[in-house]
C-alpha cells in the first residue's frame, strides 16, 4: 500500500552504503542525509556477500540512525544470495527492502510474501520496468520507487548527456506511475562526484520533474543535493503570501486572487500548502 503518514517525510538525499564497509556504516550515521540504502547488491562482492549481509544485520540491530530512513537492497532472488538476504532483513527494524531490477509486478510478488511487514521499494533499471512501471506502481506493497540509470543506460545502450535526452521517457514514466500512486520516487545517481556544478544542475532538472530527491553515491554530493531538494526561503516566503492572498479573497468571496501579477487558484494555495509542509518537515528532522 502506498505510504500515507510517511508522504511528508524528507527524501531529499538517499545514499548508497556498501553493506560490506563497516567504517562507511558507522560514518553514515552522522551524515545529513535523509535516507540510506544499506547495499548489498551491485557493490559488494560476490566471495563478500555473505560476509556483508552478517555485517549489515548485526549493525543494524546495533546502531542508532536517527531520523534517517534505513533502506536494504538485497540481491535478487535468481541469485546464491538473495533469499537468505530475504530472510535475514524479513524482521529487521528498518523501514523498506529494496528490490533490484525489478520488471514487473511478479518480481514483487516474489519478494512480498517473505516479508509480510516490511514496505517494499523497486529498482527501476531495466527496459521491461520502464514499461511495466505502471503496473509495478500499482502493487499494494509497494512503497517507493528509485530510478537505476546507470544500469538503464547500459541496457539501453545511451550515451550520457548533460541534458539526459535519452533517459527522459523512461524517467517520466516511471514519476507518472509514482504520483499516481502516491509513492516516493527518487532519481538515479550522478556518477561525477567531484563534478559540483553538473550535480547541481542535474538535481534541478530532477526537482522541477517532480522527484522528492536523488540517489548518492558519495557524501561529498548532500550538500548540493538537500539544497535543491528542499524550498528556498523565496518558495516558502511565496508559499504564504499565496495562501493569506487566497484565503483573503475566499473570505470576500471571491475565487481567484492574484500575487506577483499571476493568478493563484484553489490549486496554487494547495502546492503551497504542500511546499510549506515539506519545509516544516525538513526543518524538524534536521540532523
Amino acid at each position: 500500500m502506498p505510504i500515507s503518514d510517511d508522504r511528508m517525510r524528507p527524501y531529499r538525499s538517499v545514499l548508497y552504503i556498501p553493506g560490506a564497509r563497516e567504517r562507511a556504516l558507522e560514518k553514515a550515521r552522522g551524515l545529513p542525509v535523509d535516507a540510506i540504502i544499506f547495499d548489498l547488491e551491485d557493490a559488494v562482492a560476490a566471495d563478500e556477500k555473505t560476509n556483508a549481509r552478517a555485517l549489515l544485520s548485526r549493525v543494524l540491530s546495533e546502531a542508532d540512525y536517527g531520523p534517517r530512513a534505513r533502506i536494504v537492497r538485497v540481491n535478487g532472488l535468481d541469485t546464491d544470495w538473495g533469499a537468505d538476504d530475504i530472510a535475514e532483513f524479513a524482521g529487521a527494524a528498518i523501514d523498506a527492502i529494496l528490490v533490484p531490477k525489478v520488471g514487473a509486478p511478479a518480481d514483487l510478488d516474489a519478494v512480498a510474501g517473505r516479508v509480510p511487514d516490511v514496505p517494499l521499494w523497486a529498482m527501476m533499471e531495466t527496459p521491461g520496468g520502464m514499461l511495466n512501471a505502471a503496473a509495478i506502481a500499482a502493487h499494494p506493497r509497494l512503497a517507493g520507487m528509485v530510478m537505476g540509470t546507470n544500469d538503464l543506460g547500459k541496457d539501453l545502450g545511451a550515451r550520457f548527456r548533460p541534458d539526459r535526452l535519452p533517459m527522459l521517457t523512461s524517467l517520466q514514466l516511471c514519476l507518472l506511475a509514482a504520483k499516481a500512486h502516491g509513492l516516493i520516487i527518487v532519481d538515479g545517481v550522478y556518477n561525477a562526484f567531484k563534478d559540483d556544478e553538473g550535480l547541481k544542475a542535474e538535481c534541478e532538472q530532477g526537482r522541477d520533474m517532480g522527484f522528492d530527491g536523488k540517489t548518492l553515491i558519495h557524501p561529498a554530493q548532500i550538500e548540493i543535493t538537500n539544497a535543491a531538494f528542499a524550498p528556498s526561503d523565496a518558495d516558502v516566503e511565496l508559499a504564504r503570501r499565496q495562501i493569506d492572498a487566497f484565503e483573503a479573497a475566499k473570505r470576500d468571496g471571491q475565487g481567484v486572487a492574484v500575487v506577483d501579477g499571476k493568478i493563484v487558484e484553489n490549486l496554487h494555495a494547495a502546492t503551497a500548502r504542500q511546499i510549506l509542509a515539506r519545509a516544516e518537515a525538513i526543518a524538524e528532522r534536521a540532523i
